[in-house]
C-alpha cells in the first residue's frame, strides 16, 4: 500500500518531466535543423502570415523550448500546459488521422492531463506558493502579536 501512495505522488512528476523533454527535443530540432521542418508548415499558415516559413519554424521551436522549460521546472505549470495543449490540438487536427496524428493525439491528451493536475510538490510553482504562504503566516502572526 505504501508503494501505491509513493507511485501515485510520482506519476504527475514523471508525466511533467517526460512531456517537457519531448517539447524540448522537438523545439531544439526545429531551431537546429530549421530547413527540415519548413515543409511541415501548412499553406494556410504561410498565407495568413507575412513572415517566412523559416521564421515560423524558429518561432514554433522557441515556443516549445520556452514552455518545455517551464514544464521541466514546474514554473507556471498550468498556463504552460494549457498553451501547449492548444498547440498540440492544432497540430493534431492539422496532421490528421495517421500514425503521426495518433501520436500527437496521445501527447495532446497527456498535456491536457498535466493541465488538469497543475502543480505538484516537486515544482517551482509549489515552492513559490508555499514560500509566499509562509511569509503571509509569519506576517499575520507578527501583526496579531501587536494588536
Amino acid at each position: 500500500m505504501n508503494f501505491n501512495i509513493k507511485a501515485k505522488n510520482l506519476a504527475p512528476i514523471i508525466l511533467r518531466m517526460g512531456l517537457s523533454l519531448v517539447f524540448l527535443w522537438f523545439g531544439w530540432q526545429q531551431l537546429a535543423n530549421t530547413d527540415a521542418w519548413v515543409g511541415l508548415i501548412p499553406d494556410y499558415a504561410l498565407n495568413l502570415s507575412s513572415v517566412s516559413a523559416e521564421t515560423l519554424v524558429r518561432f514554433n521551436g522557441s515556443f516549445e523550448i520556452v514552455f518545455g522549460l517551464c514544464l521541466l521546472f514546474g514554473f507556471f505549470t498550468r498556463i504552460s500546459a494549457f498553451l501547449l495543449a492548444l498547440h498540440m490540438v492544432h497540430i493534431t487536427v492539422t496532421v490528421g488521422y495517421n500514425g503521426i496524428g495518433v501520436r500527437d493525439f496521445g501527447l495532446t491528451v497527456a498535456v491536457i492531463s498535466l493541465f488538469l493536475l497543475g502543480e505538484n510538490a516537486f515544482s517551482l510553482d509549489y515552492y513559490l506558493k508555499n514560500k509566499k504562504q509562509a511569509k503571509i503566516d509569519i506576517q499575520g502572526r507578527e501583526n496579531a502579536d501587536f494588536s
